[in-house]
């Protein structure tokens, strides 16, 4: 049995077929006639966009259109005239040969890339290696490997499934997909969840493990693969597999549904994006709205900050696409592990606890002031549901400060002022929410953060995750503060941390008073679901019970014995 990221839900059974990495070494020489050269370098950049483009288009009609952004990013990555114009220079300047040239400006943007801690900007990264090795093979001549022709109930092994590589796949044909990298927020992931193909990623040497025509069972809910099952392994997860399907076919029943706990308390599920595109998704997956726009990702693969039209084209399309329904726009969460390289933000020994959020905003105002007006007017010009969501708040003047500062620039545009709330993601937060509240429209609970600060566990430290705990006593008792501060004062209460999705929670929240759950697009129904198994009554006993223990573990276990089939 080997172990894995479990990637995509489901279960898939069949035979392997490994795709290994095509050899794209060349001899790095002087190269004679540099314009020559440049000119075979950019011979080989019209190529690519036009493969990718016509990758893009096959995506769009065996995925969706928004999954086939990704290809089309590449596209954008290649245009930028300050990356081909370095491989000019080089070729010019130092005499590399254009496979030089490519791979040695290619690995510097792979470098700065995988320099960020954040996970979704690291997957940068993998976008540039798989351009690079597009590239590299069309300069080299040699022929992409054919995923178009793959037999029925095939098993993908591969040492990472590229966006191109996907864009090519006859997915009736794959019955699961294992990788040797990747994590939950990579490409692979992201793609396999859209071809909603089992996949387990991360397997340590998946392509030498796993051999050609073996029978493999992929169990892309639990991260397990195995190799060369026995008769009673396969009967058993060939019944796994149909419960899984009868599943999936009783969630749709909650499709159109309102949100409600067993007892009729009225609840929303909302969704977390973070761009545009992923309003279309929230609005597919039946979303009620969007709990948290992470508009930092308007700001990254770009070398100066977006204007305040084109911030305004963006928050306006997602609150067209979700017409009548609530859109909370979290305000730029610069800093901590997102890096901007064109903001020059400082070095810090401790960024998340540095200059960040709320922090940098405050501090650059003309900058503030674009993405405020673009939000204002956003909020004007359609149903007037967008809700403006600020991070990383410590104190009460730091809130008040942004509230009086949209104020003052609503008054300027003559239009309404939008609903102005918080995320409670700071101790310092959650021991003043009382006085919050009395300024803020809403809170929602970063419970990622959260826990974080209130454990003082790194969340990205492998060597504190076993205090990085959303079932700690600490974390659950500052959950159910917030959530209860929120009650008292008023205002209504989400959560757009993982915990928000969390079934074993979900009882807890509902019991602590939560108004709102914001979860990924395909968490909805699931957390829909869930929602729909408990009364009021059923969930404060559960919190009673819970709530006496004194362990993260005995939470855990806890929760874990209230779990309904």
């Amino acid at each position: 049995m080997l172990k894995g990221i479990a990637a995509s839900e489901g279960i898939g059974i069949g035979k392997v077929i490994v795709i290994r990495d095509q050899d794209v070494t060349y001899e790095q020489k002087t190269v004679a006639n540099p314009e020559e050269e440049v000119k075979r370098l950019h011979d080989a950049v019209d190529e690519f966009m036009v493969k990718t483009e016509r990758l893009a288009e096959d995506m769009e009609k065996s995925v969706n259109p928004k999954e086939a952004q990704i290809i089309r990013g590449h596209m954008e990555m290649l245009e930028d005239p300050f990356m081909v114009s370095q491989m000019d220079d080089m070729i010019k300047d130092e005499g590399m040969c254009a496979e030089a040239a490519a791979e040695t400006v290619l690995n510097m943007f792979k470098a700065m890339f995988e320099g960020v801690e954040d996970e979704l900007i690291q997957q940068r990264a993998t976008d540039i290696e798989d351009i690079k090795s597009r590239l590299l093979k069309i300069l080299l001549g040699i022929a992409e490997a054919d995923l178009k022709t793959l037999p029925p109930e095939t098993v993908l092994v591969v040492g990472d499934l590229t966006p191109s590589m996907t864009a090519e796949l006859n997915k009736d044909n794959v019955a699961a997909i294992v990788t040797e990298s990747g994590g939950m927020t990579s490409h692979s992931a992201i793609l396999s969840r859209a071809l909603e193909i089992p996949a387990v990623l991360s397997v340590l040497n998946a392509t030498a493990t796993l051999r050609d025509g073996a029978t493999v069972i992929v169990d892309g809910s639990n991260g397990v693969v195995i190799n060369d099952p026995t008769v009673d392994e396969a009967e058993e997860y060939k019944k796994k597999q149909a419960e899984y399907f009868a599943e999936k076919e009783r969630l749709r029943a909650y499709i159109g549904k309102e949100s409600l706990t067993a007892d009729g308390i009225k609840k929303d599920v909302f969704c977390n994006i973070g761009n545009p595109k992923d309003g279309i998704k929230a609005k597919e997956k039946d979303g009620e709205g969007v709990g948290l726009f992470r508009t930092e990702f308007l700001f990254m693969d770009r070398d100066s900050v977006p204007n305040e039209e084109e911030q305004y084209e963006a928050y306006k399309k997602v609150c067209d696409t979700l017409a009548n329904k609530t859109v909370i726009i979290r305000t730029l969460d610069v800093g901590g592990d997102k890096e901007i390289p064109y903001m020059n933000l400082p070095k810090e020994e401790n960024p998340f606890l540095g200059y960040r959020a709320v922090r940098y905003c405050l501090q650059n105002k003309d900058q503030f002031s674009l993405q405020l007006r673009a939000l204002i007017r956003a909020n004007a010009d359609t149903s007037g549901n967008l809700w403006i969501m600020v991070p990383m708040i410590t104190t009460v003047s730091e809130f008040k400060e942004v509230k009086a500062f949209v104020e003052e620039l609503a008054a300027e545009l003559d239009m309404p002022v939008p609903k102005v709330g918080t995320m409670v993601e700071t101790p310092a937060a959650f021991m003043i929410a009382d006085k919050l509240a009395k300024y803020c429209d809403f809170f929602s609970i970063g419970t990622n953060d959260l826990t974080q600060y209130i454990m003082a566990a790194d969340r990205g430290n492998s060597k504190v995750a076993y205090l990085y705990n959303t079932y700690d006593p600490a974390v659950l008792r500052a959950i159910r503060q917030i959530i209860e501060t929120g009650v008292e004062g008023g205002i209504p209460v989400g959560m757009c941390g993982e915990a928000a999705a969390d079934p074993l929670l979900i009882p807890l929240l509902i019991s602590f008073g939560l108004t709102e759950f914001s979860v990924s697009p395909t968490s909805v129904l699931k957390t829909r679901a869930e929602i729909a198994r408990w009364s009021k009554a059923e969930a404060d006993h559960i919190a009673e019970t819970v709530m006496a223990l004194e362990t993260a573990e005995e939470a855990y276990e806890q929760l874990k014995s209230f779990v309904r089939g």
